[in-house]
Formats: structure tokens, C-alpha cells, sequence
């Protein structure tokens, strides 16, 4: 299979598992070994400037920390849009990639567009993202700059799967709870 670097993952109904229901996951790194990425649409309740001070000069004042999967939650990853892609650490997609962690915040906020801040990430083994995709548990769209950086992250599960059309635009209605239809 092909490195889905750059993919959006959305997750179908058939997922269950609260770490993933609904959620839209891009996709950082993907080969022989696994993959990772960040759920883009998981605010948490935890302000930057309370709980990762030293990196509120990338976001603006009152700026969520995003639950960015359940692996390593007490890691710390900025995913920023850069003047220059070269400043980032890896680049997922366009100019939007991560910060590199001997980055000076003060000094690469400066060079950023925008920024958000994530506490964990999600992680799969060596095959096990491609089982998933082959149970369609994962829904699969391009990523753009405009959809990782969403500012209803609310609703972003459901314009994602609108702007596919077609039969996920159907499932872009469903309730989060279909027997309260």
C-alpha cells in the first residue's frame, strides 16, 4: 500500500472505541511499520497557556490543547502551518507539518500561520491500519490545510464526510446516537 501521509482517516460508524468514534485522524507517518497521526476534531479542557505555557506563543489566548490519540498522552506535539516548510520536523502535508522539538517557540511562531497544540497521538502497528481500512473502519480523504486547521472541530467529522458526497454525505447525518433517531 502506498504511505497515506497526508490522508484524512474518518472514522466509519463501525467504530465503537471512544478513543475514535467519529473522529477524523490525519495521518503523519505510514510504512512497513505502522503509522501515527493526530485526531484533529478532540479539543480537550486543558488551555495551552495552563498546561503547556511555554507554547502559547504559537496560538491564539484561550487555545485548547487537542487530545491527539491515546498513545503517549503526556507527549506534547505541535502541528503548525510554516512560511518556509524547510523550519518544520517532518511535513504531512502542503506547508503544514510539525514543529521540531529544539524549536524555540518565541523564534518558530514567528515563522507559523497558524498552530495547534496536541497531547498524545494516535499510533498502529505493522499492518494493522490496512486491516483496518479493509474492515472499513476508515474512511479515506486527501487532507488539505483548510481541514486540519477547521475551526468548527465540532462538526468537522460531519463536513468532511458532506464534502465527499455521495453515500458519506448520508452518513455525514446520522446522530452520534442512531437510536435516538
Amino acid at each position: 500500500m502506498e504511505s497515506l501521509r497526508g490522508q484524512l482517516l474518518i472514522a466509519s460508524p463501525v467504530i465503537v472505541d471512544p478513543n475514535f468514534r467519529r473522529t477524523v485522524v490525519l495521518i503523519a507517518e505510514h510504512g512497513d511499520e505502522g503509522a501515527m497521526g493526530v485526531v484533529l476534531n478532540r479539543p480537550s479542557d486543558a488551555l495551552v497557556q495552563d498546561a503547556a505555557s511555554p507554547l502559547e506563543v504559537l496560538v491564539e489566548s484561550g487555545s485548547q490543547i487537542f487530545s491527539g490519540g491515546p498513545v503517549e498522552p503526556a507527549a506534547v506535539v505541535v502541528l503548525a502551518e510554516f512560511d518556509d516548510p524547510a523550519e518544520a520536523a517532518t511535513i504531512v502535508v502542503g506547508d503544514v507539518g510539525f514543529m521540531r522539538s529544539d524549536a524555540d517557540p518565541v523564534d518558530a511562531g514567528d515563522r507559523m500561520r497558524r498552530a495547534r497544540v496536541f497531547a498524545g497521538y494516535a499510533g498502529w502497528g505493522g499492518g494493522q491500519l490496512e486491516a483496518e481500512l479493509e474492515g472499513d473502519a476508515w474512511i479515506l480523504e486527501p487532507a488539505t490545510p483548510e481541514l486540519v486547521f477547521a475551526e468548527d472541530v465540532d462538526g468537522l467529522w460531519s463536513e468532511v464526510l458532506r464534502r465527499k458526497g455521495g453515500e458519506f454525505a448520508i452518513i455525514a447525518t446520522m446522530p452520534p446516537d442512531p437510536s435516538m433517531n
